[in-house]
């Protein structure tokens, strides 16, 4: 359905991560990925979708004047929102053991950012998710850092992984977005997509 609507326009999506890619496979949408470093820092002063707004768009603007009038360049960045401050991917073994911690027992934001950035426009959407945890005992904490290794995960977890199943107790609003994208919302906007 959405591979015929844009079966003339070329699909880029600027993301390592296997969930969103796997997403866009799930869209049977034909993309292609396109890689580039980008030094993820943002002005202090911001905060919740601020921070994954300013992200994502950096994150397309490594791209600026590469793009051919057929490119749809797709960046997205995902954020844990956490008694004001953003955690994003842990630095090591002990700062995910502290990420997760703090996590226990509480409630918390995913916010995700998606920038979609042609020859002639940019623009980003956002969604936010809340989880709420069950307390997570040492024991818990350490046997999921050993087994699933979340290094790659903003907020030190998968929802999709062993911790997802035992930890999580509530979750409000889109399970896809707390993965790393708001399917939904990517869905929607490239149907809705003037071309």
């Amino acid at each position: 359905m959405l591979k015929e609507k844009l079966k003339n326009y070329n699909i880029i999506l600027a993301s390592g991560s296997p969930r969103r890619q796997q997403f866009l496979r799930d869209l049977d949408l034909d993309f292609e990925i396109r890689l580039k470093d980008v030094e993820e820092i943002y002005p202090p002063n911001l905060i919740e979708e601020d921070i994954t707004n300013y992200l994502a768009v950096l994150k397309s603007d490594a791209f600026e004047g590469e793009l051919i009038d057929s490119d749809i360049l797709i960046t997205s960045d995902t954020i844990v929102w956490h008694e004001n401050k953003a955690l994003g991917k842990p630095r090591d073994y002990d700062d995910a053991f502290q990420m997760l911690q703090s996590l226990s027992n509480k409630t918390h934001l995913v916010i995700t950012s998606v920038c979609f950035k042609t020859k002639y426009k940019t623009e980003v959407i956002s969604e936010t998710t809340k989880v709420t945890m069950h307390p997570l005992s040492d024991i818990e904490i350490e046997y999921y850092l050993n087994k699933c290794q979340p290094y790659d995960k903003a907020g030190s977890y998968g929802i999709q992984e062993w911790i997802g199943y035992i930890g999580v107790a509530k979750i409000e609003g889109s399970y896809p977005n707390v993965m790393g994208l708001p399917v939904d919302q990517v869905y929607q906007y490239l149907t809705q997509l003037k071309l």
